[in-house]
């Protein structure tokens, strides 16, 4: 399979015009949605998101590679996309990235579309081949570079199988391509590598490759083991590793290491492999290590560093817990929703509504939401030992009534306490190391945890919390629809970015703590979210003589996107005319959720669009709402759009 064969020219995008990371998330995912690749935009960004927290993909030297494997794929794509002026995607050397390769690898479709994008993570370390590629200026340039250094390379690796087969054939048993030690044969320098990624997609092949080259520049032997999506390959002998000077571990995720005790193991993120190979090897050579012992740790863990500024890791960690949540939200508040509905048509002790309640509520789905999000929180700022003091600090939150703004603060709190512990014990002698995670972690994280969440953040939050829902329960009707104006909005500013998300977020607060305004806010959010990719559908079907036929047909599935709630699907053509249809769709969406607020419109649901409108309290209006600012925002991007050139 040719790399060509994933990275399909309807998805290039040669100017890509986002100038934040998520802006350009969005806008390459709504590439992928609209050419069909992709089944489910919101699932697939929250696994993206998810592999963003773990570490960048911005790797450096101006190349971005998001990428994520999941059901949400229908078939294995790269997107390509480039950006002359550069995007602050919170890249490992904090310079804006200029290439974008967004991978989206599907499940149990084999392994052969997981050896191409292994082969094009390869290519990327390459400077003259990115520089070629930066001065790209079609498609079709893009396929042909990429056609052209394929080529060249897979001959370079039947000339080197070739030699390898010629020099093997003396009286030895040949080697099998994979066992081949890269370097230079008379050097007495050896080292052993292991690289590894989150996904096992791209950033595992690339640090392979940079280690291979580096050392083969610096006449150093070499083997390197790559933990990807088709497991280990090429795995280090018991013999290679004893006679290794150093080994170097250049890993995000889990990899074996209990067999290198008592060498120099040198433990650093995978982008480090990439980016700093040199340094690496040539520390491995003169085993500037520590000695790596096994006796009572996790041997199976070697973690990955954090990057990233603060605000960004803050927000990261946010994203982890929430997207953790969601899941508990949607499922539980369906439910729940349904039940509501089927109350109305039969008694409250109906078994069915008894059945649909308990599951979905408070005893069940619903309460878990609070402890899910401050253990996820927590999880991610101090990895496994954080997770169990943060779900408890959750559920705390939720039995004091310090609610969602509670769980939040314990999240945050037992990440940070486990960190501390961390420094606090980093003095302790070696003998104590295999009690720290099975004894130590866990009961001071927790005692300092809830010591501080009973004694201060329970009172405090539930205070503010009750207040807070207080204020919505008592809002009049000018306050309560400028609230909805404002919500609505926020979700048709970035269209997923950080305003829609943290409008988002304010509705799931609400919609997780008690009081009347559940569904009210949900509501606004919802109708808000629906418009933008309505809009820009209504605007291609009846104003067809603006749109290219390519937008016409994108537009087409703005209508199915728009009604399933998905505002992902409108950010195309944000980006291509961002002051027309950004001003467009923020009127619209305002208008909307001022509506849903205005009608006293509440949805017990936080997803599914039109599919649970009739689980509203009023589907007719919610719809009326929707419809209303759709037209607003359709008609004026419409009449303000300039008619094609070309008719």
């Amino acid at each position: 399979m040719k790399i060509t064969d994933l990275m399909i020219k309807e998805t290039m995008i040669m100017n890509i015009q986002a100038v934040s990371k998520e802006a350009a998330i969005d806008e390459l995912i709504a590439s992928l949605a609209a050419s069909g690749r992709i089944n489910d935009p919101v699932l697939f960004k929250e696994k993206i998101l998810a592999r963003e927290a773990q570490s960048s993909t911005g790797i450096g030297g101006g190349i971005a590679m998001p990428h994520a494997k999941t059901k949400a794929v229908n078939e294995a794509t790269v997107v390509f996309a480039k950006s002359a002026a550069g995007v602050d995607y919170a890249s490992l050397d904090d310079e804006p990235a200029k290439l974008f390769f967004m991978i989206a690898a599907p499940e149990g479709a084999g392994n052969m579309h997981l050896r191409t994008l292994a082969a094009l993570s390869r290519l990327l370390i390459e400077s003259e081949f990115i520089e070629a590629l930066m001065n790209a200026r079609t498609p079709d340039e893009v396929t042909a570079l990429f056609d052209a250094k394929q080529a060249e390379a897979e001959a370079e690796a039947a000339a080197e199988a070739k030699a390898n087969e010629a020099a093997s054939t003396v009286g030895t048993k040949p080697k099998a391509p994979e066992r081949v030690i890269v370097g230079n044969p008379d050097s007495q320098s050896f080292v052993v590598a292991v690289t590894a990624c989150p996904t096992g997609i791209a950033h595992t092949y690339m640090a392979e490759d940079a280690l291979k080259k580096k050392a083969k520049e610096m006449g150093v032997n070499i083997r390197v083991e790559t933990n990807g999506s088709e497991g280990a390959q090429n795995v280090l002998t018991a013999d290679e590793i004893a006679r290794a000077s150093g080994v170097i571990i250049a890993a995000d995720k889990k990899v074996e290491m209990a067999r290198f005790a008592g060498k120099p193991v040198l433990q650093r993120p995978v982008s480090d492999g990439i980016r700093k190979p040199e340094e690496l090897i040539t520390k491995a050579i003169k085993g500037e290590a520590p000695i790596y012992r096994s006796e009572g740790r996790d041997g199976d863990e070697a973690p990955a560093e954090k990057s990233g500024s603060v605000g960004s890791r803050i927000y990261k960690d946010l994203m982890n817990g929430i997207s953790h949540m969601l899941p508990f939200v949607v499922g539980g508040g369906i439910l729940l929703a349904i039940s509501f509905l089927f109350e109305q048509v039969a008694s409250v002790d109906n078994p069915i509504v008894k059945l649909l309640q308990t599951i979905g509520g408070g005893d069940g789905a619903f309460h878990f939401l609070i402890p899910i999000l401050a253990g996820f929180i927590a999880l991610s700022i101090g990895d496994r030992p954080a997770l169990m003091p943060g779900m408890v600090g959750g559920y705390m939150a939720l039995n004091s009534n310090a609610g969602f703004l509670g769980g939040l603060a314990a999240g945050f709190l037992a990440g940070y306490v486990v960190i501390m512990l961390r420094k606090a014990f980093a003095g302790l002698p070696k003998t104590l190391d295999g009690l720290k995670p099975i004894l130590l972690y866990p009961v001071f994280s927790l005692l300092i945890t809830g010591g501080i969440m009973f004694y201060l953040f329970d009172p405090v939050f539930s205070w503010l919390n009750e207040g807070l829902i207080s204020g919505l329960n008592n809002l009049g009707t000018g306050n309560a629809v400028l609230l909805g104006l404002v919500l609505g909005g926020m979700m048709a500013i970035d269209m997923g970015g950080p305003f829609n998300k943290a409008a988002y977020t304010f509705a799931i607060g609400v919609f997780t703590s008690s009081g009347n305004t559940n569904g009210l806010m949900m509501a606004a959010v919802m109708a808000g979210g629906m418009v933008p990719p309505l809009a820009i559908a209504l605007a291609t079907t009846f104003f067809k003589h603006k749109f290219t036929e390519t937008e016409r047909k994108s537009g087409l599935t703005n209508y199915v996107l728009g009604l399933s709630f998905i505002t992902e699907g409108a950010i195309p053509f944000a980006a291509a005319d961002p002051m027309r249809v950004l001003t467009s769709c923020i009127a619209g969406s305002a208008v909307a959720g001022g509506l849903t607020q205005l009608w006293k419109i509440n949805v017990p649901a936080p997803h599914g669009g039109i599919f649970v409108a009739a689980l509203s309290s009023n589907a007719l209006l919610f719809i009326l709402a929707v419809l209303i600012g759709s037209v607003i925002s359709g008609l004026t991007l419409g009449l303000w759009k300039k008619p094609l050139r070309n008719g």
